[in-house]
């Protein structure tokens, strides 16, 4: 008889303690790891989105009157707007489930390892925490990088036999802070998701009477023809459809069925990130019959890979275009955090949240089909544009 399974099973994201990527510093005081993560997040704040996460013990006390502010006085929770940042204090548990939509918005965390795991470590050889380092040695999951701190120079035995592979890591000084930078920063480029394509087919075309994905501008179902842009610009395709279609499709074209249902192309595009939540999903609707090669490639050469998505900018408001945009892995628990807040518009998820906009450079590109009146003026258009 087979095993009884409970829950569903579901593809869980790379996600470490707090951010996706993140590194424990650890075998140094934690004066010269606060010093570290200073001169890190100063070099590489101008492109990357850096954490830090610390413990402050100097005022630890289990009475109630010695915790500062509102939080003393018995809040649950204290948000303070600081103008040119926020600040937000509160009672309850932490841990990993609360710790990851915070910083869902960072690009790094570096973690001060004396009081906090990480999903990787940066060990620090250094003779003043050496005794302390050897009672954490279950912390050492996955090493990445070595500092020799001043007096260093000699790697405890103990290290050696909890890192086998320890000769093969690479090596700064702790002081190298700029070389150390360098390195945090081919890690978060060499690490970047990949990116996939989503073709939304799976709408019912209400108002063109037909289905859209089947229309022909190209001498292919518009489907197809979006899929065969993606693939050959190296963006592994799927169409996005219902469960009912999947008879009709295809065997050459990969499906991907919504399994958010009833929510149309925000549960496409939740679909898609169930599937594969490390990914980064480029989504292009079937109604968009300009789309052109030249324009997918704007986006992703443009991609953004720090914000929630890249998208254009409609060339008739100011509003950003949400069906051919690039979603980024970031943008899953974003998407999840508006459905449960009764939202299911994709424009309204990117109108407030950290998007990269981008103007078309054509703008026609973006026009779009929803009725037969519009899908003959645009056929005669490409005709037309044919001929000449």
């Amino acid at each position: 008889m087979a095993d009884h399974q409970k829950h569903a099973k579901l593809k869980r994201p790379a996600l470490g303690q707090f951010a996706r990527r993140e590194w424990a510093v650890i075998g140094t005081p934690c004066g010269e790891i606060q010093r570290l993560a200073d001169g890190l997040i100063a070099r590489l704040h101008e492109r990357w989105k850096v954490a830090y996460v610390d413990a402050d013990h100097a005022k630890a006390d289990s009475s109630a009157t010695a915790l500062p502010g509102k939080i003393g006085q018995g809040a649950q929770l204290v948000y303070t707007d600081r103008i040119h940042y926020h600040q937000l204090e509160w009672r309850g548990e932490t841990g990993p489930f609360q710790f990851r939509p915070l910083f869902n918005a960072t690009d790094a965390a570096i973690v001060n390892g004396n009081h906090f795991t990480a999903r990787q470590q940066i060990v620090v050889i250094d003779p003043r925490k050496a005794e302390s380092l050897s009672r954490k040695l279950d912390r050492l999951t996955d090493v990445q990088l070595i500092l020799y701190a001043s007096g260093g120079e000699e790697i405890p035995d103990f290290l050696r036999s909890a890192i086998p592979k320890l000769s093969d890591l690479p090596a700064f000084r702790l002081e190298e802070v700029d070389a150390i930078a360098d390195w945090l920063e081919r890690q978060l480029l060499t690490s970047l998701p990949p990116v996939r394509g989503l073709v939304l087919a799976g709408g019912r075309s209400v108002r063109m009477g037909q289905d859209k994905g089947l229309l022909d501008y190209h001498g292919a179902p518009q489907r197809e023809h979006l899929y065969r842009l993606m693939a050959a610009l190296g963006v592994p395709p799927s169409l996005s459809c219902r469960a009912d279609q999947l008879a009709t499709l295809p065997k050459k074209l990969a499906a991907l069925p919504d399994t958010f249902l009833e929510l149309g192309p925000y549960g496409a595009i939740l679909s898609a990130f169930r599937e594969d939540p490390d990914a980064a999903w480029l989504v292009i609707a079937c109604d968009l019959p300009l789309i052109d090669e030249t324009t997918i490639r704007y986006l992703l050469e443009r991609r953004d890979p720090t914000r929630v998505a890249t998208a254009f900018q409609s060339p008739v408001n100011e509003f950003p275009e949400p069906l051919i945009a690039i979603w980024e892995p970031r943008a899953y628990p974003v998407l999840l955090q508006f459905l449960s807040q009764g939202y299911s518009c994709p424009r309204k998820v990117l109108i407030n949240a950290d998007v990269k906009l981008l103007e078309a450079p054509d703008p026609r590109a973006l026009h779009n089909v929803n009725s037969p009146e519009e899908y003959r003026e645009v056929v005669e258009a490409l005709r037309s544009k044919a001929t000449n």
